[in-house]
C-alpha cells in the first residue's frame, strides 16, 4: 500500500531538487498550492492520474513514489562529482515492478497512461477506463474485468489467464502475440483489433463477442470453444484452429487463405462471401455449413459432413478424401468444379447432382 506521509516526503524532495515552489508545481498541475501543501504534509494523496503527471513534472519514474523505492536515489546536493551524478541518473532510470494486483478498481480513469504493463493479477476491475493506454506485456491472472474500456490501447505481448472478461470494449486495440488461456470472454467488442500471432490456448470459452474487421493473421485457437461471435470482414490468413469447436459464428467476408482446421468441429456458422484459398480441413466435424464463392487449392481429409452445402460455388484443385468411407452429407447446388476436383468427389462416391464440370 502507498503511505501518504512517505508519498508527501517524496513529492517535497523531488520538487526541491528541481527548485520549484509549491505554487509553481500547483500551477503546472492546474490545482491549488494548498493541495500540494496537504500532499507534502501527508494529509492527503494525489490519485494515480495525478501521480503520473507528477512523475513527468518532477522528472522521476512513477515507481519513485512506491514505499519500496528509496528516496535517497535522488540527491539534492549539486556539488557531487559528475561521475556520481551520472550514476544516480542511471539509478533513476531503472524500472521497478509496479504491482497493482489484488485490488478493487472501480470507475478509475487510467486513459492515456503509459507503462501500465505491470501486474494487475487477481484484481476486480469494473467500469474503468484505459483508453489509449500502453499496457503491453500486461499480466491478467484470475481477474474479473467487467464493463471496462480499453479502446485503442496497446495490449500486445500480454498474458490473460484464468480470467473473466465481460462486457468490455477492446476496439482498435493492439493484441499482437497476446496469449489467452483458460479464460471466459463474453459480450466483449474487439472490432478492428490486431490479433496478429495471438494465441487462444487450451480452455478458453468465447461467446457473444464482436471481432469485425480484426486481423487474426498467423494466430491460433487451441482447445477452445467459440460460440455466437461475429468475425465479419476479418483477415484470418494462416490462422490455425486445432482441437476447437466453433459454433453459431458469423464469418461473412472473412479471408481464410492458408488457414488450417484440424481435429475439431465447426457447426452452424455463417460463411457468406468468405475467401477459401489453400485452406485445409483435417479430421473435422463439419455440420450445417454453406460454402459459397470460389474454393481453390483447398483440402478436406478424413472429415465428417452433415448438412453441408456447396451453393453457387466454384471448386478448383480441391482434394476430398475420407478413408474407407463415402463422402456423405454433402449437397451441391449450382456448382462448377474442375476435372481434378470432380475426380476426387466421384472417387469418394459423393452425390454429384448440382455439379457442372469445367471443360477448360
Amino acid at each position: 500500500m502507498l503511505n501518504t506521509k512517505i508519498i508527501g516526503n517524496k513529492i517535497a524532495e523531488a520538487r526541491k531538487r528541481i527548485t520549484i515552489s509549491q505554487a509553481q508545481l500547483a500551477k503546472r498541475l492546474f490545482i491549488s498550492s494548498q493541495a500540494v501543501g496537504k500532499w507534502e504534509r501527508g494529509e492527503s494523496m494525489p490519485d494515480i492520474i495525478t501521480l503520473n503527471r507528477l512523475a513527468d513534472i518532477l522528472e522521476v519514474d512513477l515507481n519513485y513514489f512506491s514505499e519500496n523505492v528509496q528516496s535517497d536515489a535522488i540527491e539534492t546536493i549539486a556539488v557531487e562529482p559528475l561521475v556520481k551524478q551520472s550514476a544516480e541518473s542511471d539509478k533513476q532510470k531503472k524500472k521497478h515492478s509496479w504491482d497493482m494486483s489484488h485490488g478493487n478498481w472501480k470507475d478509475a480513469d487510467l486513459s492515456g497512461l503509459k507503462n501500465l504493463h505491470e501486474k494487475f493479477s487477481s484484481s476486480n476491475m469494473q467500469h474503468c477506463l484505459f483508453i489509449g493506454s500502453d499496457m503491453s506485456g500486461l499480466l491478467l491472472k484470475s481477474n474479473n474485468v467487467d464493463s471496462c474500456d480499453f479502446s485503442s490501447s496497446d495490449i500486445s505481448n500480454s498474458r490473460i489467464q484464468n480470467s473473466n472478461l465481460i462486457n468490455n470494449l477492446f476496439k482498435d486495440c493492439i493484441l499482437k502475440e497476446t496469449a489467452f488461456s483458460s479464460s471466459n470472454i463474453s459480450s466483449c467488442d474487439f472490432s478492428g483489433a490486431d490479433f496478429t500471432a495471438a494465441t487462444f490456448q487450451k480452455g478458453n470459452n468465447v461467446e457473444g463477442c464482436t471481432f469485425s474487421g480484426s486481423n487474426f493473421n498467423g494466430s491460433s485457437i487451441h482447445g477452445s470453444n467459440f460460440a455466437n461471435n461475429v468475425f465479419n470482414d476479418c483477415s484470418m490468413k494462416e490462422f490455425e484452429f486445432l482441437g476447437s469447436n466453433i459454433m453459431g459464428c458469423d464469418f461473412t467476408a472473412a479471408d481464410f487463405t492458408d488457414a488450417a482446421f484440424k481435429s475439431g468441429g465447426i457447426q452452424n456458422n455463417q460463411m457468406t462471401n468468405a475467401v477459401w484459398n489453400r485452406s485445409s480441413f483435417n479430421a473435422m466435424q463439419i455440420v450445417d455449413i454453406v460454402f459459397e464463392g470460389t474454393l481453390e487449392d483447398c483440402s478436406f481429409e478424413n472429415c465428417s459432413f452433415k448438412k453441408v452445402t456447396f451453393r453457387n460455388a466454384t471448386l478448383i484443385n480441391n482434394f476430398f478424401k475420407i478413408k474407407n468411407k463415402r463422402l456423405k452429407g454433402i449437397t451441391f447446388i449450382d456448382c462448377t468444379v474442375d476435372k481434378l476436383t470432380y475426380a476426387f468427389l466421384k472417387n469418394g462416391k459423393a452425390d454429384l447432382n448440382g455439379i457442372t464440370v469445367l471443360t477448360t
